[in-house]
């Protein structure tokens, strides 16, 4: 071969006797075949198959099976955030005249996008009371197609009954879908509990780092995990190996790094409701928190994501505090090694009132347990004046 050649076209190395403890990276848009024929047959690869760099690469593919034994899936799609999972679900299952059933308490977005996307194209959403049980029988008709669920609730922490709510549905064929980025499947696993679609962002604790963007559907039957790549591939939606490659990573020391972030959560849980008395914290491992029984039925644990609710008339003070903090940084996302506050004011008319509290949602990281409290007392003391 002439040097120009040689250039691009590589000779191949031997991979004999190379062994390694981590995923290689594996980029690509071209998927190169043996034959004509090949190429000409490449459909009957199916979904599982390579076929073009939009339907992924080794290093997407190990992810996706990281994540499909931890869920206990049939198979899983990687998507590219968590908003884009619960997307992905939705468009998979729901027509014009259809509808979805979503939890009052389900991440915002997730609202919104029914409201600004769904709604336009004649595909209609009624929210439900997280806490309604077996008792959404009561709103299902001909045209509820879906039910979502988010346990527990964004901010809220609200803990559904996924149990009575998926035989509900299942009695009248209705698809169930639940995001399970609060618990990951190490803390619960929705479709062992007969839910047909498990979402995650994947941003959060499979990351751990707070510098990817990812998402994930687990489906147990086959043919949804086919529809979900078709839909995928109609859209051109893919992720990078690079990322995946990045989540891999976080993935080897998951569940160390909620194991610790959980228990220390619910000790400062406990600290700030003794300091700021019964109401101040929401976080479902506390006895008086909404659907504590539940939780404590269906869940081997808790997170490092808790609430704690602010009075009105202490926000300007709290937002001194938040600002004067020299441990937790102030954003949104969760699930990474640094510990967050996110302020947020809850929109749903269940809550609104002239005092409406804000909701503090704090993320509880990996820095010195010491540190974090020196930031989180003045907050507790606060509350409590």
């Amino acid at each position: 071969m002439r040097d120009k050649t040689i250039c691009v076209k590589r000779p191949k190395v031997s991979a004999d006797g190379f062994a390694s403890l981590s995923t290689g990276v594996h980029r690509a848009s071209t998927i190169v075949f043996d034959s004509a024929e090949d190429y000409a047959n490449r459909a009957a690869r199916g979904p599982d198959g390579y076929t073009y760099g939009l339907m992924g690469t080794p290093t997407t593919r190990a992810l996706e099976a990281a994540i499909t034994e931890l869920e206990k899936a049939s198979r899983t799609v990687l998507v590219p955030s968590g908003q884009a999972a619960v997307s992905l679900v939705f468009l998979s299952v729901l027509k014009p005249g259809d509808t979805v059933l979503v939890s009052e308490s389900a991440y915002p977005p997730v609202i919104d996008f029914c409201e600004e996307y769904l709604k336009p194209r004649g595909i209609v959403h009624r929210l439900y009371d997280p806490t309604i049980g077996a008792g959404i029988t009561d709103l299902f008709d001909d045209t509820v197609k879906l039910v979502w669920m988010e346990s527990p609730g964004s901010t809220t922490m609200e803990v559904q009954d996924i149990p009575a709510i998926v035989s509900a549905a299942k009695s009248r064929g209705i698809y169930t879908g639940c995001d399970n980025t609060w618990a990951t499947p190490l803390l619960f696993k929705p479709l062992q509990h007969g839910v047909d679609f498990s979402a995650m962002a994947l941003t959060k604790y499979v990351g751990g780092h707070s510098d990817l963007l990812l998402g994930s559907v687990a489906v147990a039957d086959y043919e949804l995990f086919k529809h979900l790549k078709r839909i995928l591939s109609l859209f051109g939606v893919t992720v990078s190996p690079d990322e995946c490659s990045l989540a891999l990573r976080g993935l080897e020391t998951m569940g160390v790094r909620m194991a610790h972030s959980g228990r220390a959560a619910l000790e400062f849980a406990r600290n700030i409701r003794d300091i700021a008395g019964p109401g101040s914290v929401l976080h479902p491992a506390l006895p008086e928190c909404m659907g504590h029984d539940i939780w404590a039925r269906d869940f081997k644990g808790a997170s490092g994501v808790f609430t704690i609710v602010v009075p009105a008339a202490k926000k300007s003070r709290i937002d001194q505090l938040l600002t004067a903090a020299e441990t937790f940084s102030i954003g949104a996302s969760w699930g990474g090694t640094h510990s967050l506050f996110a302020p947020m004011t809850i929109k749903r008319a269940a809550l609104q009132n002239t005092d409406q509290p804000i909701y503090l949602r704090v993320s509880i990281g990996l820095e010195d347990e010491a540190d974090l409290w020196d930031d989180l007392v003045p907050i507790a003391n606060a509350i409590a004046s």
